[in-house]
């Protein structure tokens, strides 16, 4: 097992009223960064530079650089950590890959990470270039990747970090669904996390650590199932489900922190929107005493980091000619937010299935499928960019059409609408047709009323479909296009093909039509 020292700086002091023999960390965090160097807006989309001089915008790399700053230099023993996703979500990932991410982890000076999925959303070597380019540990227990040359001896399942004159071991988890999710590649394999986890734990508890924590790239629900199916866990830093959690927000999910079988777990949204700060007291059997704290908002009243702005200036230069192409103009605002696309007919959904449909309904296709989980931000009023688009749709998807069976249709959307609980990310927005889903129903009969044009949906019919090559080739769990009939996954970029979509229709008003019903 391969284990990580590394020196962490922090203050020796110990918080006012507590025992000598108790010992303070202070866990910053971060998670889903999804390359948001620049300020952003309410929604996740790129801020403009006049609404961020406004005071209207939130996070970006500079602010971030001057809350960890500023928590670290008051903290009693801070820690900062990432809980997974610093890939893909804005042209600086198309750009520069994982060079721009490696150089701000680099200068935040983290503590150890977590791999999340869209780390393999360019395969395995862009994960392993990072853990090349950083002087941190990225952890990830429930992989083996001892088949895989490029990410041999790179990735770690935990590392122990000395906070204090402390040794504090830390676990990192991926999805085991990364196959689905990403881009891992046949030679990286996952394992159910429970069992990994607790391996763990009594690895580091034999070696005399009693300070330990998982750094979790697995989302709210499955890190409380995690708490409460393990033991020896002192804290969960958690990502992957873009959770705000908070005692003050009535919008947050749950508590900061939330506790399971007594382990308090954290996430702190996404985005760079929030610094999380959690202060753990232990005592001397390194025992969780008191563990409290909050997500720090970074909105206008955090001043931005100057060197750090000059630097995302730099980096963001080269892409000014493709952002700055106005494509249309829309009436409202288009929501593509996860907390809707995830769950519900969303008007993000609509325009991108729409736009997919119209592309290539001169060839008789008759549906189009889009999962929530590939719209990644939404569009403000007024007029659209390239950038906007590319923002919404950053993974330079292709259009897919193929072959489907009404019978393997209505598995596809059963697939979809499985974790809508989670939020997970395969929810299917659609065009074409329409459906209703009960997600309270027994799995295999949630969904119903299925209509393709004018016409209930034949088990035994054939339709002619279009949804992106991720989604084809059997992401998100779609495994039933697998092996479907006259696929051809090499059509246009779905960027572009909103983006055209949207030149075609220059006055866009986004609507609600009712095409998915939920019970």
């Amino acid at each position: 097992m391969r284990t990580i020292l590394l020196a962490t700086a922090g203050a020796l002091a110990l918080s006012a009223g507590a025992a000598q023999a108790d010992f303070t960390l202070t866990i910053l965090h971060t998670n889903d960064v999804h390359d948001r160097f620049e300020p952003i807006t309410a929604t996740g989309s790129t801020c403009a530079a006049e609404d961020d001089a406004a005071g209207k915008c939130f996070g970006g790399m500079a602010r971030l650089v001057t809350a960890v700053t500023q928590a670290k230099d008051r903290a009693v023993n801070p820690l900062l950590l990432d809980a997974g996703d610093w890939y893909q979500g804005t042209l600086f990932y198309t750009q520069y890959k994982h060079e721009a991410a490696a150089e701000f982890i680099g200068k935040l000076g983290y503590g150890a990470m977590a791999v999340g999925n869209h780390e393999f959303d360019d395969g395995p070597a862009e994960l392993a270039a990072l853990a090349d380019a950083v002087d941190v540990p990225i952890l990830a227990a429930n992989m083996d990747a001892t088949s895989e040359p490029l990410l041999a001896d790179k990735i770690a399942p935990h590392a122990v970090v000395e906070v204090g004159g402390q040794k504090v071991g830390i676990i990192g988890l991926t999805p085991e669904s990364n196959p689905e999710l990403s881009s891992p590649g046949p030679n990286v394999h996952f394992q159910a996390p429970i069992a990994v986890v607790q391996a763990q734990i009594d690895a580091l508890t034999g070696q005399g650590i009693d300070k330990i924590i998982l750094l979790s790239h697995s989302g709210y629900l499955l890190d409380q199932q995690i708490a409460d199916h393990t033991s020896g866990l002192d804290v969960i830093v958690g990502g992957h489900s873009h959770t705000l959690l908070s005692n003050i927000d009535p919008a947050a999910a749950g508590p900061y922190p939330t506790r399971a079988n007594g382990v308090p777990i954290v996430t702190a949204e996404s985005y760079t929107k929030y610094l999380g700060e959690l202060v753990v007291t232990f005592d001397d059997q390194g025992r969780v005493t008191k563990a409290e704290g909050a997500p720090i908002l970074l909105d206008a009243s955090v001043a931005p980091d100057p060197a750090t702005v000059e630097r995302v200036a730099a980096l963001a230069a080269p892409l000014a000619a493709i952002r700055a192409e106005v494509v249309g103009q829309t009436r409202a605002p288009i929501d593509g937010s996860r907390e809707t696309c995830r769950v519900r007919e969303c008007t993000m959904g609509n325009l991108v299935a729409d736009a997919q449909l119209a592309r290539v309904a001169d060839q008789g296709v008759q549906i189009a499928l889009v999962n929530g989980g590939g719209l990644r931000a939404s569009i403000d009023q007024g007029e659209v960019s390239m950038g906007d688009v590319l923002t919404v749709l950053p993974f330079l998807n292709t259009l897919s059409t193929f072959e489907v069976t009404g019978a393997d249709l209505l598995a596809a959307l059963e697939n979809g609408v499985s974790q809508m609980e989670e939020g997970g990310g395969r929810f299917p927005q659609v065009a074409g047709f329409r459906y209703t889903v009960d997600p309270a129903a027994p799995v295999g009969s949630r969904i119903s009323d299925a209509v393709i044009g004018d016409a209930p949906l034949d088990p035994a019919a054939i339709y002619l479909a279009v949804s992106n090559n991720y989604v084809r080739n059997g992401g998100d769990g779609y495994a039933m296009f697998n092996d479907a009939r006259n696929a051809y996954d090499y059509g246009p970029d779905l960027a572009q093909v909103v983006a055209d979509y949207l030149r075609a229709h220059p006055d866009y008003a986004p609507y609600i039509d009712g095409r998915i019903t939920v019970k």
